[in-house]
C-alpha cells in the first residue's frame, strides 16, 4: 500500500468568502491575495508538488471566476482543476462536490488560506502505517481560540474535537491538512452546507481518525495582521 501513496490527488478548499480580510484584499479570492508578487495558492501549490503531485483539484465558490481566468491560459507543470459551487456549501459540502473529479483512493485535503510546512511524504507513511479513515495534521498552539481544538490517546486517534474555543487555551490545534480514505466520502451527505470543522469531523471520531503530530507553526492569511505575518514569513 505505500507504494501506492506516492502521486494522489490534492484538494484544495478555496471557495470562502474571506469577510475579515475584505479590507484589503477585495478584488479577488482570498486564496489569491498578493504575497510579494504571486498569489499565495500559488506558493502553496509549489509547495506542495515539491513533494511530486501534480494533480489539484480546487474547491472553488466565491468569485470562482477569478481562478478560472488566471489558471485556464497558464501553462504549469502540474493539472489545475476546478470544482464549482453552484451554490456555498461549506468545506465538507465542498469536498463532497468534488468527488467525482477524485481519481485516487487516498487523497490529500487543505485549506486554501493557510500554511503549515508538513513533511507529505512522512505524513502519507503514517496514514497508511495506522490504516487511517482519516489523518489530520496537528501541532501545538499557545491560544486556540481561532483553530479546532485537538484531544488524542496514546495511539494518536482522535478522541475529541472542539471547533474554535472561545476562551485562550493552550493545545493542539488542527493545522488545515488532511488525508482522507475516498471510501469515507460516502459519509458526507451530497448538495447541502456541511462543515468538515463542526459536522464531519465530530461524526468520525472512532472511525480510525488519526492526529499527525508537527512542531510547525500554522501561517494563515485570515485577517489584516495575520496577511502582513504571512507576506514576511514566505518572503523568508
Amino acid at each position: 500500500m505505500l507504494d501506492s501513496l506516492g502521486k494522489m490527488d490534492v484538494l484544495i478548499l478555496v471557495g470562502g468568502k474571506g469577510l475579515r480580510l475584505h479590507s484589503v484584499v477585495q478584488d479577488r479570492p482570498k486564496p489569491m491575495a498578493d504575497i510579494n508578487g504571486r498569489p499565495f495558492l500559488d506558493k502553496l501549490i509549489k509547495y506542495v508538488s515539491s513533494f511530486g503531485h501534480d494533480r489539484f483539484i480546487l474547491c472553488a465558490g466565491h468569485m470562482a471566476e477569478y481562478l478560472t481566468n488566471y489558471y485556464q491560459d497558464m501553462k504549469l507543470p502540474h493539472e489545475i482543476i476546478l470544482s464549482i459551487e453552484k451554490s456555498a456549501l461549506g468545506t465538507g459540502g465542498a469536498v463532497k462536490n468534488a468527488e467525482k473529479l477524485i481519481q485516487t483512493d487516498i487523497f490529500l485535503v487543505m485549506n486554501g488560506d493557510s500554511f503549515c510546512p508538513v513533511n507529505l511524504t512522512d505524513f502519507k507513511v503514517f496514514h497508511c502505517r495506522k490504516n487511517a479513515q482519516i489523518s489530520m495534521a496537528v501541532t501545538k498552539s499557545e491560544d486556540v481560540r481561532d483553530y479546532g481544538l485537538i484531544g488524542f490517546d496514546d495511539s494518536q486517534e482522535i478522541v475529541s474535537f472542539e471547533e474554535k474555543k472561545h476562551n485562550s487555551e493552550k493545545g493542539y490545534i488542527n493545522a488545515g491538512v488532511y488525508l482522507f480514505s475516498k471510501s469515507i466520502l460516502a459519509d458526507i451527505p451530497r448538495n447541502i452546507k456541511y462543515s468538515l470543522e463542526e459536522d464531519f469531523f465530530p461524526s468520525m471520531l472512532g472511525k480510525k481518525f488519526f492526529a499527525y503530530l508537527l512542531a510547525r507553526e500554522v501561517v494563515d492569511i485570515g485577517t489584516p495582521e495575520r496577511y502582513n505575518f504571512a507576506k514576511k514569513y514566505l518572503s523568508s
